[in-house]
């Protein structure tokens, strides 16, 4: 009988690696609510003002309120899931000396949600939002500023991540994040990103979801199935010796978050064939910024998820109508459909990571003046096999795989290393697959 169930054991495991698709990912696309997205959005509107310099004491405006409630509301979702969410405030201090953009002293407030990992509860995939807002003047924290598309789409596309994922269990753990400070300087990004680096987190990648909920550009196009993926093309972190070797070995469009990007792309894809996903191969848009660069900035993998096409009339501006041009963040401008879809993106995507198994580890390369291509790695945890993964140069996507099992070197005949890029992905039992690791090391 053992020797019959080991065996049943390794046939299901092969047909769910050989499956295209895994049913639940349809199930969690499905289950994301537009009319719970549209609910929180107005919620946070409702709040008048959340800029991070506004009210912490009234309980109906300001960004004092508008977090106690986002942490009401995480831990509401914990409570219908048997307290399966850790729930706090991470804070720190900011001052107005030496930062023109900062008009008093005050506390960079983050509400935090962890979902703990069954398996590697120390690997951590994020989705992030913002929770305050801006007007016209950065520095005016008393008028209206209800920040509905900028940003409490991302905002409340993280708590609806948090309330369909929570039924889930997962081997990663997964953090639904709202963060303060953006409009002022990226405060609670640093803030956060310093706390997972003194806590030892390993961290998978953050999703950072700024700006998720508008159609219509300025550009005069309406599109309601393209986002942009943002990502920088390697870590600011990286070394000398990482440098000059990818002037010899390349990888100049190879970095940790790059590779996200690619993952997010390619779990698209599948699972939501109708949507366009555009990597964009930036950091973020001309000049500008957003909360996963901290995390970048402390080496961790980050990324921007946002719609494809802006409308700068409807970004931090008063609302007023001039030359019958209308101004404002206001909720009418929101698309809860496409808040819905950019959500399903985001979600499937920390379930795909958060049930994989961690990335291979020391992935070596060589082949040098040779017909084939030697790899090797280290194996990790929780992984049944290995996918080799290659792509032409000027490719922006992984378009070639072949899975070798559970081994940790393999030579691939007949393919010259000259004329393709490589990399390697850990897979589990259940056929999830870890983010394309590049190698590093030349053998």
């Amino acid at each position: 009988m053992k020797k019959i169930l080991v065996i049943l054991s390794l046939f299901l495991a092969i047909q769910n690696l050989s499956a295209q698709t895994d049913l639940k990912l349809y199930q969690i696309i499905d289950s994301i609510s537009s009319k719970r997205i549209a609910k929180d959005i107005q919620t946070l509107v409702d709040f008048g003002t959340r800029n991070t310099f506004s009210d912490t004491l009234s309980n109906k405006r300001g960004i004092g309120a508008a977090r106690r409630w986002i942490k009401s509301e995480f831990e509401s979702i914990s409570k219908n899931c048997n307290n399966c969410l850790d729930v706090f405030y991470e804070k720190d201090f900011v001052t107005k000396e030496g930062n023109n953009r900062v008009p008093h002293d005050a506390w960079i407030v983050n509400v935090v949600a962890i979902q703990k990992g069954t398996k590697h509860p120390n690997h951590y995939i994020i989705m992030s939002g913002d929770i305050d807002s801006r007007n016209s003047d950065g520095q005016d924290f008393t008028n209206d500023a209800p920040g509905a598309n900028d940003n409490a789409s991302g905002m409340a596309g993280t708590i609806e991540a948090a309330r369909v994922l929570s039924k889930y269990t997962f081997e990663n753990s997964i953090v639904y994040l709202g963060l303060s400070g953006e409009e002022q300087g990226l405060f609670g990004g640093q803030g956060m990103a310093k706390y997972a680096k003194e806590h030892n987190w390993n961290i998978i990648g953050i999703l950072n979801n700024d700006m998720i909920g508008n159609i219509a550009g300025i550009d005069g196009v309406i599109d309601n199935r393209t986002f942009r993926i943002f990502s920088e093309p390697v870590p600011p972190t990286e070394t000398d010796r990482d440098r000059l070797l990818r002037r010899y070995y390349g990888g100049e469009v190879d970095g940790i978050s790059r590779q996200l990007a690619r993952y997010v792309y390619k779990t698209t894809k599948t699972y939501m064939p109708e949507m366009n996903p555009m990597m964009v191969y930036r950091l973020d848009r001309f000049g500008r910024g957003g909360h996963h660069r901290p995390f970048n900035d402390l080496g961790f993998a980050g990324i921007r998820i946002m719609e494809a096409h802006e409308n700068y009339n409807r970004q931090h501006q008063n609302i007023r109508k001039e030359n019958g041009i209308e101004y404002g963040d206001v909720i009418d401008y929101v698309n809860f459909d496409y808040a819905k879809k950019l959500t399903a993106v985001n979600a499937i995507n920390l379930a795909s990571l958060a049930w994989a198994p961690p990335a291979p580890k020391n992935v070596a390369i060589g082949g040098v003046v040779e017909p084939s291509v030697k790899l090797k790695w280290d194996k990790v945890n929780g992984a049944v096999g290995y996918k080799i993964y290659w792509r032409d140069t000027t490719s922006p996507t992984w378009d070639n795989s072949r899975y070798v099992g559970d081994i940790s070197e393999f030579m691939l005949d007949g393919i010259v290393i000259d004329n393709y890029f490589f990399g390697i992905a850990a897979v589990g039992e259940n056929g999830f697959e870890s983010p394309v690791v590049f190698p590093k090391t030349v053998l």
